[in-house]
């Protein structure tokens, strides 16, 4: 997948993220899973275009890695909306599984960069 394929996706990941968080019912624990919800939801995009930008491999990878713990932290407050029953399961599936999509592309390209790195380094 291309960069800009990628941020384009996580920026559309992000905007699912803030429609989602505008629908939940007014309870406390809802605004509260709200705020943080968008926080690392729309911070992966962020993060990335960040990353993009890397003056190294080295910088690169450190910023992959903090998309990745966003991603990571969203989909634990997607499976929390899910678990504590704000949202039915079935309405947050496809976000739920876009944001596991975004994870493995990320992982993956965290372990390239590290095998990139690797191959360097012998050589």
């Amino acid at each position: 997948m291309k960069p800009e394929d990628l941020k384009c996706r996580l920026k559309k990941f992000a905007l699912r993220i803030i429609n989602l968080s505008e629908h939940l019912p007014d309870s406390i624990t809802a605004k509260i899973i709200a705020k943080q919800i968008i926080r690392s939801g729309t911070s992966s995009g962020a993060n990335y275009r960040a990353a993009c930008l890397g003056k190294s491999d080295k910088d690169f990878l450190n910023k992959l890695k903090i998309v990745e713990e966003e991603l990571d932290e969203t989909l634990y407050w997607i499976e929390l909306l899910v678990e504590s029953n704000i949202v039915q399961e079935k309405l947050l599936r496809d976000l739920k599984n876009e944001n596991e999509e975004l994870l493995r592309i990320i992982i993956s390209s965290i372990n390239t960069v590290k095998k990139k790195k690797i191959v360097n380094n012998q050589s």
